[in-house]
């Protein structure tokens, strides 16, 4: 069955926020980065999905969180933030989400849009997701074929895209999911899924992605096992689930610290302490390929915090020097490619990446975004359909002295605003406003390392 899609408009475009980055010296002293965005919007799907109350510390407190707690509160969630920042939930249970009364908003947020789509695929209820202009370019296809298979119908803009209309089934038809792309998004999507359908849902990864969803719906009382079956990790849902309220703090986002983990590493005598980040193993391989790289990065302080591993990141300025990144580490450091290629432009030698088609499918197009700025600020480039080979500076500054288009992506905005750190001349970045999508604030933590 086919209805007409929402009427219901993207938001409104930003107006933008130019901004100018430079050298100022030696990083030093601590720091906090906002709250881990992959976990919080899965502590804030997970409390509404419970009945009772949940307590949410250390919430991320970017436009991405709350495009998801926007639209849980639409659908019948209670959710409320105090003075200190502690986000209060009140739960409306499984299979209980309410018909919104409007379109949702996903603002710049993908995995908002693909994990919510999961969530209502499996509930009696219709939605409509919207998104900004970036947003909406990118495809929603890896999400609409599975669910579609429980029983789910979808309606969206040509070639899979946002604005997307769901229309959930219940009860929904449990299935095995053998995913064809490496993608915690989609697997995310399809366990929330499973929540409300009744007897088991199975998502077979071939490759490993970060295991976020898995550990909060275990925290959160549901009937999940994960066993490994050769390369195969097997994930096993049996709904319909009754999540438990839960009170946890959401460790530090290690993508948000790789930014500035990087800016000490690159600016001669820097040593900062970025206090509480999550270091669970299937998030951390760009520390691992830094490490290799012969960074002089310190994990102290190891504890655990929300089922997740968490510890204090040392970060000092090192010689690094280039490195081969092999296609089977991506998964482990998608979102942190963009800063990865900064940081190799100032080792010393040559560094190779391939296997990172999904970056040209990002907020940007990574891969060639950042080709085209590192070239502009004196970096020796050569973009491939894949990845991107890269001749370091040895340590050098790099001329710098360029207007970079972040085309409306946190991660390429962030991402200069570090090269400037390093570079002779200035560099301004066309619109810093997108960085709030994840980490408010950037712009004045890195300017109080370098005070």
């Amino acid at each position: 069955m086919v209805w007409p899609l929402s009427k219901a408009k993207p938001v409104n475009p930003h107006l933008p926020r130019p901004m100018t980055f430079d050298a100022s010296g030696p990083l030093s002293g601590n720091a906090r980065v906002p709250g881990d965005k992959s976990i919080s919007h899965r502590a804030l799907m997970l409390a509404a999905m419970a009945r009772g109350r949940s307590l949410i510390h250390g919430l991320s407190e970017g436009a991405d969180v709350a495009a998801t707690a926007s639209a849980l509160a639409a659908m019948g969630a209670r959710i409320a933030r105090d003075a200190d920042g502690v986000r209060t939930v009140d739960g409306v249970g499984t299979g209980c989400l309410l018909q919104p009364e409007a379109a949702l908003d996903m603002g710049n947020s993908g995995t908002s849009a693909r994990l919510l789509a999961g969530l209502i695929a499996s509930h009696p209820i219709q939605a409509t997701l919207t998104g900004d202009a970036s947003l909406s370019r990118r495809p929603m296809g890896r999400v609409i074929e599975p669910l579609s298979r429980i029983g789910a119908e979808f309606v969206a803009a040509p070639g899979g895209r946002l604005p997307l209309t769901i229309r959930g089934i219940c009860p929904a038809v449990p299935r095995e999911h053998r995913l064809k792309i490496a993608s915690a998004q989609v697997k995310s999507a399809l366990l929330l899924a499973g929540l409300n359908t009744p007897g088991r849902t199975r998502v077979i990864e071939p490759v490993p992605t970060r295991d976020h969803s898995e550990r909060m719906l275990k925290r959160f009382g549901a009937a999940i096992d994960v066993t490994r079956e050769g390369c195969d990790t097997i994930i096993d849902l049996y709904g319909e689930a009754e999540l438990d309220p839960q009170e946890l703090i959401v460790p530090g986002d290690p993508s948000a610290a790789a930014f500035l983990v990087t800016a000490a590493l690159i600016v001669p005598g820097s040593e900062v302490r970025l206090q509480g980040i999550g270091i669970n193993k299937l998030r951390i391989g760009y520390f691992d390929v830094l490490k290799a790289m012969g960074a002089d990065l310190e994990i102290a302080n190891e504890r655990e915090e929300a089922g997740e591993p968490v510890a204090d990141l040392v970060a000092r300025h090192s010689p690094l020097k280039g490195v081969d990144v092999p296609p089977e580490a991506a998964a482990g450091m998608i979102d942190e490619f963009p800063i990865f290629f900064v940081a190799a432009a100032f080792a010393d030698g040559t560094s190779r990446t391939s296997g990172l088609g999904e970056l040209r499918i990002k907020e940007s197009d990574r891969i060639a975004v950042m080709a085209e700025g590192l070239k502009a600020i004196g970096a020796r480039v050569a973009e491939q359909k894949d990845g991107l080979v890269l001749h370091g500076s040895g340590g050098e500054m790099l001329a710098g002295g360029a207007t970079i288009a972040a085309r409306l992506d946190h991660r390429i905005a962030m991402s200069f605003a570090v090269a400037a750190l390093a570079c002779r001349g200035p560099i301004t970045i066309d619109d810093m406003a997108p960085v709030d999508t994840s980490f408010p604030g950037f712009a004045a933590t890195l300017a109080g390392l370098a005070a």
